[in-house]
């Protein structure tokens, strides 16, 4: 058991601002995906469908309260704002305060569940022992049954892993940057091994736990919603096909959940650091989920996206619409007679739609009326579609020609509404929340 000591001049609330603020650069937190009901005795519970969210004004889900345990660290990453050489701020929690926040913010409703990250101090087992330790409390002694993710720590003993994967519901293990090379030099206290190493630990816990449920239901669940990780982008000079297939890859090799891209943000002075003056890739990022999205759901492959020879995405547009307009011989589809395969790849048509046009065929020849309520977006499927062997208007099929078009369609993005401008998640920044002042240790 690790005992640890903190500063006592910092009160939970002065805490609390720091740490809450030193997790905004961790995008990898996730809630859905795990089936876990309270069991009338404790607090809080987790359904399929995912937890209870409610949204910050730019559109980032802020249901969790998000904290690190400390942003104290060893290590001197070049792209982090908590590496040591920075001279900043510095908390750190004991557990019974993160067990104290969780329940008390959750008891005011302002949280359903909790996301734990953390700087690495002292060492990785000591770390991974003191969230161990706090999730353990959560779950034992404040019988706390919500949602929680907490990260792995690359280095850390498989055991204080193993025992933390049967109190959380996901698990995640950041690869921070896409290759070797990148993390050698931006990052060079980390290695690639260390971090590929616990997430096959949780990849094969996962394996093992269901197989033993299906023989002792009463088992318990070992990271029930799975595995997910991060990818900083633009801060290396990796193109859009090296992310994607290494996403891909990640996915096949490790079963992720999700991996998600967090646009680099250059928070540090740093010669091996790239110059941002339009700031943080953010359009890139919405592309490069946008790609993942087709990745997971549409049975694209990401040779198919991009190649070695047009290795990035045309950021005017969204991957499907580039891939269908690099494809127009495959098109006009039409779609009483298209499988479902095919559907998917149709600008404006979504999983949704597609399952839905597959069932009301049946019936009867769809028109485009049909279509439209439905759910299918005809301003962008208009120019790959034909009902009954007519197009909705008379289109020509020419790349240059539906491309314009396209561009005149006002994509909704999740920028602020006067530009791309970027915004770091604060975790309460509803302007009439009050941090409530009754919360003390």
């Amino acid at each position: 058991m690790v005992h640890f000591k903190v500063a006592e001049e910092q009160s939970i609330m002065e805490k609390l601002g720091i740490l809450t603020d030193a997790a905004k650069y961790d995008v990898a937190c996730t809630s859905s995906g795990v089936d876990r009901r309270g069991d009338g005795k404790g607090m809080g519970n987790t359904i399929a469908a995912g937890i209870c969210h409610s949204f910050s004004s730019d559109g980032r889900c802020i249901s969790l309260l998000k904290i690190l345990f400390t942003n104290e660290c060893i290590y001197d990453c070049k792209y982090c704002i908590n590496r040591k050489s920075n001279d900043v701020p510095r908390a750190s929690f004991t557990p019974d305060e993160v067990c104290t926040l969780t329940m008390e913010f959750y008891k005011r409703n302002y949280i359903e569940g909790l996301f734990l990250s953390s700087g690495i101090l002292y060492h990785p087992d000591f770390t991974m022992e003191l969230i161990y330790q706090t999730i353990y409390k959560l779950r034992n002694e404040c019988h706390f049954q919500g949602y929680i993710h907490v990260k792995a720590i690359p280095g850390a003993d498989p055991v204080l892993i193993q025992k933390t994967g049967f109190l959380a519901d996901r698990m995640s293990v950041n690869l921070e940057l896409p290759t070797a090379e990148g993390l050698s030099r931006l990052a060079p206290n980390k290695h690639r091994k260390n971090i590929l190493a616990p997430m096959r630990q949780i990849q094969n816990g996962i394996k093992a736990n269901k197989n033993e449920i299906v023989l002792y239901k009463s088992a318990p669940r070992f990271v029930a919603a799975g595995q997910s990780t991060q990818m900083i982008v633009g801060a290396t000079p990796e193109n859009d096909f090296q992310l994607m297939s290494v996403a891909e890859s990640l996915y096949q090799k490790f079963e992720l959940k999700r991996v998600f891209y967090s646009a680099f943000v250059n928070v540090n002075e740093d010669k091996e650091l790239p110059a941002l003056p339009g700031g943080p890739p953010l359009l890139r990022e919405h592309r490069l989920y946008q790609a993942d999205w087709l990745l997971r759901f549409y049975g694209f492959s990401a040779g198919e996206l991009l190649s070695e020879e047009r290795p990035n995405f045309n950021i005017l547009l969204d991957p499907k619409a580039d891939w269908a307009l690099r494809h127009l011989e495959l098109f006009p589809v039409e779609v009483n007679r298209a499988d479902y395969r095919m559907l998917l790849r149709i600008p404006g048509i979504g999983v949704k739609s597609a399952q839905r046009i597959v069932r009301a065929r049946r019936s009867g020849a769809l028109r485009f009326e049909d279509l439209k309520k439905i759910g299918v977006v005809l301003k962008r499927a208009l120019y790959f579609i034909t009902c009954s062997g007519k197009m909705m208007y008379n289109t020509k099929i020419e790349e240059d020609y539906i491309t314009r078009n396209l561009l005149n369609v006002k994509e909704k993005l999740p920028f602020d509404k006067d530009g791309v401008t970027y915004k770091q998640l604060s975790l309460f920044d509803d302007v009439n929340f009050q941090a409530p002042s009754d919360i003390v240790v």
